[in-house]
């Protein structure tokens, strides 16, 4: 189309005013989304250590097309300050302090006991793994409420006559095939079925609890003789502490790095801030969404090896209520329940402080049902702690 011209060739004053608006809105747009990418990025560098990278400039310039902003995170710290003092970490410190004062008041003669020391990190172990893949599932915008079921599916599928006839590596290779299976389902039904991660994840909950009474016949499966290596998992020490304990350790440091070192954790971080603007970036959100509820499932798999080594047996109980277990602990540490933000050091300090409020408990005498009432007071209070914060940001 031939643009028109005035008298002698010149344009209109009216084309020129028009082409100078258009240029000056251009620029503003550009510079105002240039400076919200440079933003996001230095919180992004601040927060976990990680340089921006193209996918991230390309998530947060589709985030600005869409008008949906990233989940925000905290203004940076002071210089030096910022990578090893973040304020919820220290809180969280503060209160596992203050939860061993009172233990050692409260208790002197039982809390400060190196025998229960370790019953407090081996309970840790079992839910720690578990809440290691919660936070990338939460982190990544969704929930996984099956954690428990399927860690117990897991443990009684291992232990079944046939699986131990064929010896502990095929028991522990069971336990994890049939973790991540189902994971796999949960991706499947929320990734590709569009189903809602809290109706899907709550079917699973069902489905593995029942499947796993049906195996078991609703029986307690004990592992044989034979299969010990599976108990030596925790009745072996290695600088006074269990096995199960080092277990934990290598998921919680494969778990860091895999969440704050590579694309697969700045995909997730993306995914769950925005997953409109992730998929205009070019992140492929269903099959991440289907990759991070494997891993969820994974994670039940690895714990249900270790609730088979500190019980020996599988059991269709194992893993009641670890689902909210593992979620208050990821509250606690300050994960956002919407995604896109959150730390794993963070959810291991959740999860050290509820196990050791679980402890106390228990050696103060009381009952279950006021421990759960308890529970469900401290996640209640989490979540509306983590929301007051979210409206001071704002």
């Amino acid at each position: 189309m031939t643009e028109p011209k005035g008298p002698g060739g010149a344009r209109p004053a009216d084309a020129t005013a028009a082409d100078t608006t258009a240029d000056t809105t251009a620029d503003t747009v550009a510079d105002t989304a240039a400076d919200t990418m440079a933003d996001t990025a230095a919180i992004d560098a601040t927060a976990d250590d990680r340089p921006p990278s193209d996918e991230q400039a390309r998530v947060e310039a589709a985030a600005a097309r869409t008008g949906v902003p990233r989940a925000k995170g905290r203004p940076p710290l002071p210089a030096g300050l910022a990578r090893v003092a973040e304020s919820r970490h220290i809180g969280l410190v503060a209160a596992l302090v203050l939860l061993a004062l009172i233990g050692l008041i409260t208790k002197p003669d039982n809390f400060a006991t190196s025998d229960n020391l370790v019953s407090i990190l081996s309970l840790a172990a079992t839910i720690g793994v578990i809440t290691v893949g919660m936070t990338f599932v939460i982190i990544g915008g969704g929930i996984d409420l099956s954690v428990g079921a399927v860690m117990a599916l897991a443990s009684v599928w291992a232990t079944t006559v046939a699986t131990q006839s064929y010896g502990p590596g095929v028991m522990a290779m069971c336990a994890i095939l049939v973790g991540t299976g189902a994971g796999l389902v949960n991706g499947l039904l929320i990734a590709y079925g569009r189903m809602v991660p809290f109706i899907a994840t709550l079917a699973m909950l069902v489905a593995a609890r029942g499947l796993a009474q049906r195996i078991s016949d609703r029986k307690t499966q004990l592992v044989r003789p034979e299969n010990d290596a599976i108990e030596a998992l925790s009745t072996t020490r290695v600088l006074g502490l269990p096995l199960v304990v080092f277990i934990f350790a290598a998921v919680a440091v494969a778990g860091w790095v895999l969440l704050n070192r590579t694309t697969f954790g700045r995909r997730t971080f993306a995914v769950g801030g925005n997953p409109e603007a992730a998929r205009l970036a070019g992140i492929d959100v269903k099959r991440h969404t289907l990759l991070l509820y494997a891993l969820s499932g994974l994670c039940c798999g690895i714990a249900a090896i270790i609730i088979m080594a500190r019980t020996t047996t599988g059991s269709s109980t194992h893993g009641d209520l670890y689902e909210l277990d593992a979620i208050a602990a990821v509250i606690i540490g300050g994960t956002l329940l919407t995604g896109g933000r959150g730390t794993l050091v963070g959810s291991i300090l959740g999860l050290l402080v509820f196990t050791v409020i679980t402890n106390l408990f228990i050696l103060n005498g009381l009952d279950t049902s006021d421990q759960l009432i308890a529970k469900g007071a401290i996640i209640v209070a989490a979540v509306l702690l983590q929301r007051r914060g979210l409206e001071a940001r704002t």
